[in-house]
């Protein structure tokens, strides 16, 4: 990434937009606008396009929402500040891994909190961590990027993960959900070695939390905590051995 964070502000109030932009400039030098819109269409051809370091993102458009924005991009690569005038958003905002939520209208020191968040988050040399776990065969904790921050967890505590587009939800043991802006194919690699099975497309089980497999074309497993997780037709085989080899120690 380069020294000026490239970003791309969406809004549906032209009036919006201007508040913002100056703000911005007069806060946040290291900040470069490569662009706007102001609908979700636009809003997604503008992301795929210019493929932005940091997106401020307003919640309610004309055509649907920013959430919507989110499901539909291309690729999720980037942060998210979500921007609106209601807070009722705000759970739902950090369910899809916002970086931070501003209210409007937006103060300079809520601006200057946000960027810094988002400094401290590239900080963290996420990438490095992962070569580092994934050739580590006694993977025993792991680091979630998550609204909040970054949440370290013990392997062991997670029942399952569910895909959601770029999304993964992990469950944990305590009933705890993080959500985490990384496809389920790169936990899938890091998990890898441990006692793990990708069952489905949408779905990596921890072996040691399933009750019970119900047998059916491709069958679905109960989890510790009651959840039916359905078993795809193509991974069946492969999830049979290995919770065999579990079985048996």
């Amino acid at each position: 990434m380069s020294d000026k964070i490239k970003t791309i502000l969406i809004d549906d109030e032209k009036s919006s937009l201007i508040i913002l932009e100056k703000l911005i400039a007069r806060c946040c030098s290291n900040i470069e606008i490569i662009g706007k819109a102001q609908s979700v269409a636009s809003g997604i051809e503008i992301i795929n396009e210019q493929s932005p370091d940091l997106v401020f993102l307003d919640i309610n458009m004309p055509d649907g929402d920013g959430f919507e924005i989110l499901e539909k991009v291309d690729k999720r690569d980037f942060e998210v500040i979500f921007t609106t005038a209601y807070d009722k958003y705000a759970i739902k905002a950090f369910e899809f891994a916002a970086l931070h939520y501003l209210l409007k209208p937006i103060n300079s020191e809520d601006l200057k909190d946000a960027i810094d968040r988002f400094h401290e988050v590239k900080k963290e040399d996420y990438s490095d961590k992962l070569n580092v776990f994934n050739e580590n065969k006694n993977l025993d904790r792991m680091i979630l990027p998550s609204a909040n921050g970054l949440s370290i967890i013990d392997i062991n505590d997670i029942i399952r993960c569910e895909s959601s587009n770029n999304y993964t939800t992990f469950y944990l043991k305590n009933n705890e959900k993080i959500i985490v802006s990384k496809s389920i194919n790169l936990y899938e690699k890091i998990l890898s070695d441990s006692h793990f099975c990708r069952i489905h497309n949408q779905h990596i089980v921890n072996l040691k939390y399933i009750k019970k497999y119900v047998k059916g074309r491709g069958g679905y497993v109960v989890m510790l905590n009651d959840t039916h997780v359905d078993v795809s037709e193509g991974r069946k085989k492969d999830f049979m051995t290995k919770l065999s080899k579990y079985a048996m120690g």
